[in-house]
């Protein structure tokens, strides 16, 4: 796949931003996807040194990324495919860099590659499953350029695939829900017989790529046989995803996170998951680590040998028994609550990738909040918009939603983006929040005045021609 570019030539354009801490570089990629920056720009005359570069600008633990590392003194660049992203915007963002191509699509490799010979960085971070995913089939050609602060294969490749998850997971004998993989609707009635309604439909791997670009996949919650047809015909519809058809497990969702290497755990942290919406939760709570997913998460992540931090994730039915559900093998979006608790991931997995001793966290305060307020308003909104569906599975009653959304205000909980320290970031989204919202505003009018023009046959005032 080629990005084309008006120019023959590779150009570099330098967007002002805070004392030039901006640069996007735009660039034309060869038939074999090789791009070069041109002579002329400042990086190809004099190369920048960095401790680490952060991808994934736009996510909230990226922000986070750039806060702890940037904080104990050490330099650190961002990568992401906007401008005007909240991780930009920190005053420990010592660099932005902006790639014109997403992380799911075949420009951003040569693009980083190129950027990794164009400045030096001792540590990459990844936090997306686009970036996890890219690194898993590029990693021989990235770690000539850099080291990575992901787990070598194959454990990786054992996480981020949940059937091979769930295999060593049968081998320790530990709680999961019942699972049939399906690669085609055909597959869909047999595997129904066998984990009955209601029932969710994952993708095996989140990230899957066919021959232009990738995609993440969400998770599916299917109360019907015809649901169930509709999610797997989605789900398989792109590139050569497979997915499993598992049994839904009510009840809270919590997760343990760990930074493990060498045989030695050096913190394990929990969190409880609360108002979910989309797969993410709008408010987290540091928890004491229970004894019983305690145990299993470590017996798991030593199973697998799986060095770095990982965060595994778990549900309990209603009678409290816990069955694993996933493992994120890197941050997660929930990462700065951990970091305010006193437990730094991102720093210790810079420790990690860097060679450096690990600093080992024993101990932490539990009870500190987090809360996601873009994300609560959208869980909020959706039960509102639920009513007609009350009595299904996860489905939150309006006026339970809108109690727990108010009196949040009122208990002391800290918010995403939200740092004294540091707040251009909260600035940064807010304003990104109230131009989304806008943006979907004016979609929304557009579709209603095409709606009555289409059937009234008039024109709206305020769209005629002057």
């Amino acid at each position: 796949m080629s990005v084309q570019n008006n120019d023959d030539e590779y150009e570099e354009d330098i967007v002002s931003n805070r004392s030039d801490k901006l640069r996007v570089l735009n660039y034309q990629l060869s038939e074999e996807d090789d791009a070069v920056i041109s002579q002329n720009s400042p990086l190809a005359t004099r190369q920048e040194t960095y401790d680490a570069l952060v991808l994934d600008a736009r996510l909230r633990q990226s922000l986070a990324t750039v806060r702890s590392l940037g904080s104990r003194g050490l330099r650190v660049a961002a990568l992401g495919s906007s401008a005007g992203l909240p991780a930009f915007s920190s005053r420990w963002c010592q660099q932005a860099f902006v790639c014109p191509a997403d992380e799911g699509v075949d420009a951003y490799l040569p693009y980083l590659e190129q950027l990794l010979d164009r400045i030096s960085v001792r540590v990459l971070l990844a936090s997306s499953d686009a970036t996890v995913a890219l690194i898993h089939r590029y990693r021989e050609r990235l770690e000539q350029r850099v080291r990575i602060a992901l787990a070598g294969e194959p454990a990786l490749g054992i996480a981020i695939n949940k059937e091979r998850t769930l295999e060593v997971a049968r081998h320790l004998r530990l709680s999961a829900p019942r699972s049939v993989s399906v690669k085609a609707v055909g597959e869909v009635e047999a595997a129904l017989s066998e984990i009955g309604l209601p029932a969710v439909v994952k993708p095996v791997e989140s990230w899957v790529w066919n021959k232009q670009k990738g995609m993440r996949l969400a998770r599916k919650l299917v109360t019907s046989p015809d649901e169930a047809l509709r999610a797997v015909e989605e789900l398989t519809s792109f590139g050569e995803a497979a997915v499993l058809l598992q049994e839904f497990v009510p009840g809270r969702r919590e997760s343990i996170s760990l930074l493990y290497a060498q045989g030695q755990i050096y913190a394990c942290y929990a969190q409880r998951h609360t108002r979910i919406v989309g797969g993410e939760s709008s408010m987290r709570q540091s928890i004491p680590v229970p004894p019983d997913i305690g145990d299993q998460a470590e017996r798991l992540i030593r199973e697998i040998d799986l060095e770095g931090c990982s965060e595994i994730e778990f549900r309990r039915d209603i009678a409290g028994n816990p069955y694993l559900m996933e493992i994120n093998p890197r941050l997660w979006t929930s990462t700065e609550l951990a970091v305010r608790s006193g437990v730094d991931f991102p720093y210790l997995l810079y420790q990690w990738a860097s060679g450096e001793k690990i600093d080992e966290v024993k101990s932490y305060p539990v009870g500190g909040r987090l809360r996601y307020l873009t994300g609560d308003m959208k869980y909020m909104a959706k039960a509102l918009a639920a009513v007609k569906q009350r009595g299904r599975p996860e489905a939150t009653p309006p006026a339970r939603a809108t109690f727990d959304f108010c009196t949040s205000f009122f208990i002391p909980t800290g918010y995403d983006y939200v740092n004294w320290k540091d707040p251009r970031p909260a600035w940064t989204a807010t304003v990104g929040f109230v131009r989304d919202l806008l943006r979907r505003l004016r979609r929304k009018v557009s579709t209603i005045q095409l709606k009555f023009v289409q059937s009234s046959g008039s024109v709206p005032a305020g769209t005629r021609d002057s």
